[in-house]
């Protein structure tokens, strides 16, 4: 927005200019401003660049030799396999981008084998007048086998720290165990039937 200026016919010999006044938006008024000759307004002064920002800025696209035609024709169609165009894109966004297509190639897969797991807890019946049915449908059994894991995976946990509590307790490094650990100790050979009976399970 270019700011008006106004001559100073006061005769003087300073050569001097006025901003015009202008009005505020509260409706109130700006005084006119005396200026030196060659004065921009704030609003109209460049941004500063430093050299490398006008260095980018100046830079071509392309490499050196080669016209935007050349560059077109050497494009695959479909943007190089990928669903979005990544030219724009910094290195971690675009890293960001290559794992997210590689989970969801991988996503998939997880599927198959949770399928491929359900088909494995498959069991036939010799008998074929059985009402029983021969298994539950994939998902169930894929979630059930999946918290069957997590709940080994618990109770190892488990036993594994009141064997370690117990190792403590032998070597002296603890002289009263207090109420909580005595209670541990206690829940090993429980502990061992339950992981037993888990794997024995699956």
């Amino acid at each position: 927005m270019a700011t008006p200026y106004v001559e100073d016919d006061s005769g003087k010999k300073d050569e001097r200019k006025y901003i015009a006044s202008t009005q505020r938006p509260d409706g109130t008024w700006r005084k006119p401003r005396k200026v030196k000759d060659g004065y921009t307004p704030q609003e109209e002064v460049p941004v500063y660049e430093n050299k490398f920002v006008k260095f980018f800025k100046g830079k071509p696209d392309l490499p050196p030799g080669m016209s935007a035609s050349e560059s077109q024709q050497q494009k695959p169609p479909g943007g190089g396999g990928g669903d979005t165009d990544t030219s724009g894109l910094s290195k971690s966004a675009k890293r960001n981008m290559k794992r997210k297509e590689k989970r969801k190639q991988q996503q998939p897969d997880g599927e198959v084998d949770a399928v491929s797991d359900a088909v494995e807890n498959v069991s036939i019946s010799e008998d074929a007048n059985e009402k029983t049915p021969v298994s539950n449908p994939p998902d169930d059994s894929a979630s059930a086998a999946a918290e069957r894991v997590k709940k080994l995976k618990n109770l190892k946990k488990k036993l594994r720290q009141a064997e370690d509590l117990q190792q403590k307790v032998d070597s002296g490094e603890i002289t009263e165990p207090t109420k909580d650990q005595q209670e541990k100790l206690s829940r090993v050979k429980t502990l061992r039937e339950e992981i037993l009976q888990l794997e024995r399970d699956s």
